[in-house]
């Protein structure tokens, strides 16, 4: 599972008091860890609630989410972008979550106080007039080959 979200699944626990809050923080992911919580944990309990989390996760994602994907060549220039338009957007005075925004309710103080989802990249080195040319080619490219701009 994503951090980002294992994030949404955070707040919507946190915001409806929901007790599995605590071992939605444990990462069963390796044996060890299996092993390690076993004894405290119903896993076969713990594998239903955590599906229907990860059901409520994907409905608020389709609900609230829209996506475009841009093609950017090499991962060190996809990462150096993603970090760039965090940093712009977290930097931005007049940019920030609704009063309603579910992220409110996230128990991370860094997610709540933010308006992020994802708290790594926030306010760092913004996007430069270059990036911002590339990226608006990069979208315009994805949105001809999609049939977005027509």
């Amino acid at each position: 599972m994503s951090v980002f979200r294992k994030n949404i699944g955070r707040a919507l626990l946190n915001r409806d008091k929901d007790p599995f809050l605590e071992q939605w923080e444990i990462d069963l992911t390796s044996r060890k860890a299996k092993e390690k919580y076993s004894a405290l944990i119903d896993l076969e309990k713990q594998k239903e609630k955590q599906n229907e989390i990860e059901k409520r996760v994907s409905q608020y994602i389709q609900a609230n989410f829209s996506f475009v994907a841009i093609e950017v060549e090499t991962q060190e220039k996809r990462l150096e972008l993603e970090s760039k338009i965090i940093s712009t957007i977290s930097l931005c005075d007049e940019c920030g979550p609704s009063s309603k925004w579910l992220g409110l309710f996230s128990p991370k103080e860094k997610i709540s106080e933010s308006g992020f989802w994802v708290v790594n990249e926030l306010y760092k080195e913004p996007l430069s007039d270059e990036d911002m040319q590339l990226i608006k080619n990069l979208v315009s490219h994805a949105a001809g080959i999609n049939g977005f701009l027509e």
